[in-house]
């Protein structure tokens, strides 16, 4: 849907751009002749209104026109600049909630052009512990946001039974536990467990909070590449993402690793939350029941 919409925005902008720029240098000129021959045969006695009844700009022309401004700075905002998206899933709770609609960063990662993707200007790489949108691997045109745990020639290693995640950083001789602390019980369940909070230390100058059910654990016979062992080494040129939710999330340890090509950009803030709050047999399940004001600010 978001490929799509991208297609038909810069279809939409091309079309009126061209009319623009024929009615600006083209159209307009020769209507601006027909009057003044029309005026010089009428002896000068025109006035401005007569005058403009003789060769009127049509009006699809005027639409097209007036319009094509407005799309080219959409398309420069949502393709170069920011996106907006809305969180469907509960996969990186607790940072981002069912309901939240965020600011993504397109050029945190690189600019590439709305419909082919292709990079044509260098901005900055991800670093461990950004929460990233990139393109599902799987299947393309759906976008998936997680957070960013390995980066290209890491070794990473999550044990499901202690939910202790290690990493290994490129060109390091040995694997460093990600220090965890303030644990404690969440506000959050799956069926009838609580699920437990954990402060993570993922970088010197990052801590952030996830989210473990402590009567779950993976599906290790699921992971990728390697079934039933945990431990991933990067490849160059791709990354590694888990969600926040750390045993509700389908992620690289199931599906495999982010190919940098596939980078949307930077989740960098909430600009809105609603709740819904409705049964979800309710017809109206979609309208929210109130606003998260106190959700409303940048991400960690």
């Amino acid at each position: 849907m978001a490929n799509m919409f991208s297609l038909l925005l810069v279809i939409l902008t091309l079309g009126t751009g061209i009319v623009w720029a024929l009615d600006k240098y083209v159209w307009a000129p020769r209507r601006q002749l027909k009057v003044q021959a029309a005026v010089e045969a009428a002896g000068g006695d025109v006035d401005a209104e007569t005058a403009a009844s003789i060769a009127p700009q049509p009006a699809w022309v005027e639409n097209a026109a007036s319009t094509f401004p407005v799309i080219a700075f959409v398309l420069v905002l949502r393709s170069f600049i920011y996106e907006p998206f809305q969180i469907p899933s509960g996969s990186m709770m607790p940072t981002l909630l069912v309901g939240d609609f965020i600011l993504v960063e397109k050029f945190s990662y690189g600019l590439r052009d709305p419909v082919f993707r292709h990079k044509f200007i260098e901005t900055g790489e991800p670093e461990r512990g950004d929460v990233a949108v990139f393109k599902y691997p799987p299947q393309p045109n759906i976008d998936y946001i997680k957070r960013v745990i390995g980066l290209p020639g890491d070794t990473v290693q999550y044990n499901s039974r202690t939910k202790q995640l290690c990493v290994q950083p490129k060109g390091e001789s040995r694997c460093a536990e990600i220090v965890q602390s303030d644990v404690q019980e969440s506000e959050f369940f799956e069926g009838f467990t609580t699920l437990i909070q954990i402060d993570e230390q993922l970088t010197d100058d990052l801590s952030h909070q996830v989210l473990v059910n402590p009567k779950k654990r993976d599906r290790e016979m699921a992971y990728q590449p390697t079934p039933g062992r945990g431990v991933w080494v990067v490849p160059e040129g791709h990354y590694f993402v888990m969600g926040d939710n750390r045993d509700n999330s389908a992620d690289s340890r199931y599906w495999g690793f982010v190919p940098e090509a596939n980078l949307v950009g930077k989740a960098v803030a909430i600009w809105i939350s609603f709740e819904f709050d409705r049964d979800p047999e309710s017809i109206i399940s979609w309208v929210p029941t109130g606003v998260r004001f106190s959700r409303i600010g940048g991400i960690e």
